[in-house]
């Protein structure tokens, strides 16, 4: 480029920028030198003022995102959540004003709160945690508190606010060996998620110290605990329609989030205690809850754990309009995934039985479907387990089938 033309072309360009693009964008030039050509290089910082857009469509219809290598057009959410952004807002303070907090079913919420602080979850502490604001005298709920509720206006705000969980047999999407739909209040869906995951995952023995056996996972329990969490409070509850979704597979765990990957936040330095938080007053309350610990620490314990699991590799990719945050097994083999699910099978039988025998000795005279409902099993599947540990010698039978009871010969305490 003859350098005589530069300056003519800086000023087209930058006129283009100014005539077509709102708000107002200041590109920066630059001019370089490549085997003696100069060389206007344009740079377009991120702005302070989202959404920009082309003023011949407008905002509606002229602001787009970018989707993997594609341009789409922004949807209302998604501008909504742009211009939230842009006055440092989240969109969990947002007011609802279809119900008063008195009105609000948050019993669920409440007990959760004093079992986990200690504290009674007074209007003191609900309003320093901006869970309402006063308007005209009147109390109102923000959208954290309906999240954090078991109201029946958050099914009808938020269904999608919802965890689902499925366990794949094999590598990829198809037969499900189980499923769960977890939805209810925002503050217990992580530990049901993570319990979850645990249920479907191996431990075996690694050695021993002295006369005590160290047990290990097959994946970095820190990790996955702290991701499905990080899922919940940085998730993008504007987003309709789109849910959370954890998929437990032979070969790697998948955990996906609506809502990309907060701007700030660099997966790949996750060693240097990065945050961004989108859900301001959600963060806060799981803070309170003891959920999340201190702000920027979550990356870190990620890090930190994936240090000892040198078999796991951990990726990250933006599906969509998603975040996905994957483990995977580095030298998985279908031999390894059989083995892997015999011990579960194995681990999730161990664990019936002692709920059998639990309840065999607390209530002698219970009947099999009285069993069945409190084990979560079928009643086929107790009577089968039944007739094992009966065989076993650790049950027998007193009296007739009718009017008799049983009697636990060893009772194992429930786990």
């Amino acid at each position: 480029m003859d350098p005589n033309t530069i300056i003519p072309l800086e000023e087209q360009i930058s006129s283009m920028i100014f005539d077509q693009c709102a708000p107002v964008i200041l590109p920066e030039f630059t001019i370089i030198t490549v085997n003696k050509k100069a060389i206007l290089r344009v740079n377009i910082f991120k702005g302070n003022n989202p959404p920009y857009f082309l003023k011949s469509k407008r905002k509606e219809n002229g602001t787009y995102i970018r989707v993997g290598s594609s341009n789409r057009l922004a949807s209302e959410e998604i501008i909504a959540e742009l211009e939230r952004k842009s006055a440092n807002k989240s969109f969990d303070s947002e007011i609802i004003f279809e119900k008063t907090l008195n009105e609000i079913d948050i019993e669920s919420f409440k007990l959760f709160f004093e079992e986990r602080t200690g504290e009674e979850l007074s209007f003191k502490i609900l309003s320093k945690l901006r869970l309402y604001e006063e308007i005209n005298g009147d109390k109102y709920p923000t959208s954290a508190l309906i999240l954090l509720s078991d109201d029946s206006l958050r099914y009808k705000l938020f269904p999608y606010a919802k965890i689902e969980c499925a366990r794949f047999k094999g590598t990829t999407p198809g037969n499900f060996i189980d499923r769960k739909t977890i939805d209810i209040n925002t503050a217990q869906q992580a530990e049901i998620a993570f319990q979850f995951i645990m249920r479907h995952i191996s431990q075996g023995t690694e050695g021993y110290d002295g006369v005590y056996r160290i047990d290990r996972w097959e994946y970095p329990i820190d990790a996955i605990r702290e991701v499905v969490r990080n899922a919940i409070v940085h998730r993008d509850y504007a987003l309709s329609g789109k849910d959370i979704k954890i998929a437990v597979f032979d070969d790697k765990i998948e955990v996906t989030s609506p809502g990309k990957l907060m701007p700030s936040v660099d997966f790949d330095l996750m060693e240097a205690g990065q945050s961004e938080i989108r859900n301001k007053l959600i963060a806060a309350t799981f803070k309170k809850l003891g959920i999340i610990e201190q702000w920027g620490n979550g990356l870190k314990i990620i890090f930190d754990d994936l240090k000892n699991y040198p078999e796991i590799v951990l990726n990250w990719s933006e599906p969509g309009i998603a975040f996905r945050v994957t483990f995977s097994k580095k030298r998985y083999t279908p031999e390894m995934s059989e083995k892997t699910r015999e011990k579960t099978r194995e681990k999730t039988r161990k664990k019936t039985r002692e709920k059998i025998l639990y309840n065999l000795n607390e209530t002698p005279y219970i009947t099999m479907n009285e069993l069945a409902k409190i084990v979560g099993i079928s009643k086929k599947g107790v009577e089968w387990q039944m007739a094992k540990l009966k065989k076993e010698g650790r049950i027998k039978r007193i009296g007739p089938d009718k009017g008799g009871y049983w009697e636990v010969v060893e009772c194992t305490e429930e786990k």
